[in-house]
């Protein structure tokens, strides 16, 4: 039976929501047939009635009256749920089924492999990320799809099993025979036209191939994977070394391998060790350490037990703090962020087999020395210890002396200098012109080479600077300093590198470490406060054996640094400016140097000047 038109009356929107939740208690707590004994009861009252507004409200408080009724029903469930949620948070979080129930990942968490989201989790059986119970069953089947095809087309059966002995026994660096049979003069032009250098005693031949050094066929692999095919020849001489255990101080130009020649010896050295954490990477900036981490975890992809952590500040503490109670063996940290972990005791240090610290010359720059000596204090005094750094100034060779024994000494090309893949070009710009300079170039076909990198030397300057390229050029431009927040800084990165920026303005947080390939054109825009600096901002030219070009403006506020610069740039063929040759500073600071040279000289005692020393000494005597 159908209502009359007459009868229809709208209900408000406040009413309708009343009505439905009445309805919602109805169905959780009474019974189905006073449901809708009480529902005829209403319908019924309405058929009877006009469009009267007074019966209308009847028939409406003729339905609240079943609600009314019945209070204890409502009650009931709620102190059902009440009860239900207190004792869900005194349990554990339960593991989460599907991943559209875990949140995203923040920069430098850890990523499920499947589906990008946070990885809380695990996988206990090929210890990878994951985000939830779905993604581990997706992964395990992707993991066994992956297998049978590499199987099929790569290993045979032999393979495996000597890939399985050869990692259940105990792994010993000896030269291979191809090295042996090479005489020592064969070696010596080898280094010699390769640029290594060394200092040390008992010091190995250096590697020809990856395969000389008899690694596992799934690193070998994943070498392949990751672009190396033959090694740098930093990793030719400092691979050897550090599988042998001796600690290590290496200088070579930027972007030359230096991090797969330690990440090596460190993934050998930890292999076979069951106390975790076993091993540990300091890196002196964030970016730095997630870049450490994403080469390592490709590295060790496939090998068991091999698990990494990062600990950097600016992210969420407790993730890491998770992260560590996973039995992880490989620990890469900024020294602040692993400090403040190590005065919570939530780390223990004393099962650490190897120490790498990456940019050593950034760490002493940026005051952590004290900070790494705190941490290796922590640490059991038979470790392998790894310094590596682009430079080599005096502050490492006290900072060896304290914590290397019978260390090598390792040096590729000439020490302290700019890579020699990037050319250099110095131009004497006053500072009113430098903007107009910067427009020049960046308008320039044959110079510009996007993306660009340019330094400066204030946050406010990145800032300005990248404000004022975007208006006059176009160009799509960001700015990057240390004021950034993690989220931005990374989402910087990821544009740079793929190429979604034309022009990077950016401080000096830029100019250490990172691998940042597709850059070919850098511009010093504010020359660097050192000549350490200079060579590192140089060098993001020319990663990875690539050339590139690196143009620095200068003037008379970098008078200071004249005749380092003509010492370190003139002798890779750079022209420099007339106003820098001519400079009447740089004739003053080129004097001072010689006059204490010649003060050291006379200072030596030499056959020849023996007598007059020993004259002068008896004069003063007798004057006295």
């Amino acid at each position: 039976m159908f209502l009359p038109r007459s009868v229809n009356v709208k209900r408000s929107a406040d009413e309708d929501k009343s009505c439905t939740a009445k309805k919602n208690k109805l169905s959780s707590g009474g019974s189905l047939l006073e449901e809708t004994i009480k529902f005829e009861d209403c319908k019924s009252v309405g058929t009877e009635t006009s469009a009267s507004r007074c019966n209308l409200n009847e028939v409406v408080q003729e339905c609240k009256e079943p609600v009314a009724r019945h209070p204890d029903v409502g009650n009931t469930t709620l102190g059902k749920d009440n009860q239900n949620t207190d004792d869900d948070h005194s349990l554990e979080e339960p593991i989460k089924s599907f991943s559209k129930s875990q949140r995203w990942a923040e920069p430098g968490e850890p990523v499920c492999v499947v589906c990008g989201r946070y990885g809380e989790y695990i996988c206990d059986k090929t210890d990878e990320d994951v985000c939830s119970l779905e993604c581990k069953a997706k992964h395990l089947l992707q993991s066994q799809e992956k297998e049978k095809k590499l199987k099929s087309d790569q290993l045979t059966k032999a393979d495996s099993q000597a890939e399985t002995h050869l990692l259940n026994t105990p792994y010993f660096y000896k030269d291979h025979s191809f090295i042996l049979g090479l005489r020592d003069e064969q070696i010596e032009n080898l280094k010699l036209q390769l640029g290594i250098a060394v200092q040390g005693h008992q010091v190995p031949r250096p590697i020809v191939e990856f395969e000389h050094c008899c690694f596992p066929e799934t690193l070998n692999h994943n070498l392949k994977n990751c672009g190396y095919e033959i090694p740098t020849p930093i990793q030719m001489q400092m691979i050897p070394v550090g599988l042998l255990g001796r600690d290590i101080v290496a200088s070579a130009d930027t972007g030359s391998g230096k991090t797969a020649a330690f990440l090596l010896p460190v993934i050998m050295k930890v292999l076979k060790e069951t106390e975790t954490p076993s091993a540990l990477i300091l890196a002196p900036t964030r970016e730095l350490a997630i870049q450490i981490e994403r080469q390592a975890k490709e590295l060790m992809a496939g090998l068991p037990n091999m698990r990494t952590v990062l600990l950097v500040g600016g992210l969420p503490l407790p993730p890491q703090l998770h992260r560590l109670k996973q039995s992880v063996k490989v620990i890469i940290a900024t020294p602040g962020r692993l400090l403040e972990i190590l005065k919570q005791s939530s780390v223990q240090l004393h099962n650490i087999k190897i120490v790498v610290v990456d940019e050593v010359d950034t760490m002493l720059k940026m005051g952590f020395q004290q900070q790494v000596l705190d941490i290796v204090e922590d640490i059991s005094h038979d470790h392998q210890t790894i310094l590596v750094s682009a430079t080599i100034p005096v502050g490492i060779e006290h900072l060896a002396n304290q914590l290397l024994q019978d260390f090598v000494r390792i040096t590729i090309g000439e020490k302290n200098l700019p890579c020699s893949n990037v050319r250099q070009i110095i131009l004497w710009v006053e500072e009113p012109s430098k903007k107009k300079k910067l427009f020049e170039i960046l308008n320039d076909k044959k110079l510009f080479k996007p993306p660009v990198l340019v330094f400066v030397d204030c946050k406010l300057g990145a800032d300005l600077l990248s404000d004022a390229v975007h208006k006059i050029t176009g160009l799509q431009c960001a700015a990057m300093h240390s004021e950034k927040s993690q989220v931005e800084r990374t989402d910087i990165l990821q544009g740079l590198l793929q190429e979604k920026f034309e022009v990077i303005v950016s401080t000096g947080v830029l100019g250490r470490g990172l691998d940042l390939v597709n850059v070919k054109l850098v511009v010093n825009f504010d020359m660097p406060s050192s000549m350490d600096e200079y060579v590192h901002q140089v060098g993001r030219a020319g990663r990875l054996g690539h050339s590139g070009t690196a143009i620095t403006f200068i003037n008379n506020n970098s008078k200071k640094l004249f005749w380092d610069v003509v010492k370190r740039v003139k002798p890779t063929g750079t022209i420099l400016p007339p106003q820098l040759l001519n400079s009447p500073y740089l004739h003053d600071q080129k004097r001072r140097e010689q006059q204490r040279l010649k003060q050291l000289q006379n200072s030596l005692v030499t056959g020849d000047n023996i007598m007059d020393i020993i004259r002068k000494h008896d004069k003063n005597n007798s004057q006295r």
